[in-house]
């Protein structure tokens, strides 16, 4: 039998975890103020929504594209609803979250730009998490090997993988600018999670880091 805890807001629905979560989720979750507005696109089982949930009362909804995913939600009593970042973010309107969190995501959208918009459209600020493409095992296996790089942070082969649009820390930068958006806070990780820059605009965090979170508004 699963046991269950009440939340912070008395939700008895909730089955009771261990509120020890992957490195990368916990620093975005450090970003999210309690008792917020939340959207976790692209939410998978539910590890960060339900963390989320449970230590800081966000009003939490996720949107999930696998039906394993939105199934595994849903058994831990989450309100998460099956949709893709291209094509279902429109269905919200303008302003409706504090925040909306797109975590390891972003590279396997068909219109990255688009996404990018619509979620400062429908949160008040973005948190976005991606694998970085310019980290030095990834330019090693393409210079030296000529292959398509495949490491612990891009473990899938480049056939099976969901990932279409890689970008490096820089190239995520300039975007930014180029769509004019505020980027109020960034950090650069290597491979086992610790902090590599602070400083995200930096060939040494280009180079070093494995992946790449940010928290940007309008």
């Amino acid at each position: 039998m699963t046991n269950t805890v009440s939340n912070a807001a008395g939700n008895p629905s909730l089955p009771a975890h261990s509120d020890r979560i992957r490195v990368d989720l916990q620093l975005i979750a450090d970003m999210v103020e309690p008792g917020t507005r939340v959207l976790d696109i692209g939410c998978s089982d539910g590890e960060l929504l339900g963390y989320l949930t449970r230590t800081k009362n966000v009003d939490g909804r996720g949107l999930e594209l696998s039906n394993e995913g939105v199934r595994n939600c849903v058994a831990q009593g989450l309100p998460v609803m099956q949709g893709d970042a291209d094509r279902d973010l429109g269905d919200y309107p303008d302003g409706a979250f504090d925040y909306a969190i797109l975590s390891q995501t972003l590279q396997a959208t068909h219109r990255p730009k688009e996404v990018l918009s619509e979620l400062l459209r429908i949160g008040n600020k973005a948190i976005v998490s991606f694998p970085n493409f310019g980290h030095w095992r990834a330019r090693f296996d393409l210079m030296f090997r000529g292959r398509m790089p495949q490491n612990p942070n891009l473990p899938i082969m480049w056939y099976e993988t969901p990932n279409i649009h890689f970008c490096t820390v820089r190239d995520f930068v300039a975007l930014c600018n180029e769509m004019n958006l505020k980027i109020e806070r960034s950090m650069v990780l290597n491979e086992s999670g610790s902090r590599v820059s602070m400083d995200s605009h930096s060939g040494f965090a280009n180079f070093f880091g494995n992946q790449a979170l940010f928290m940007l508004s309008k």
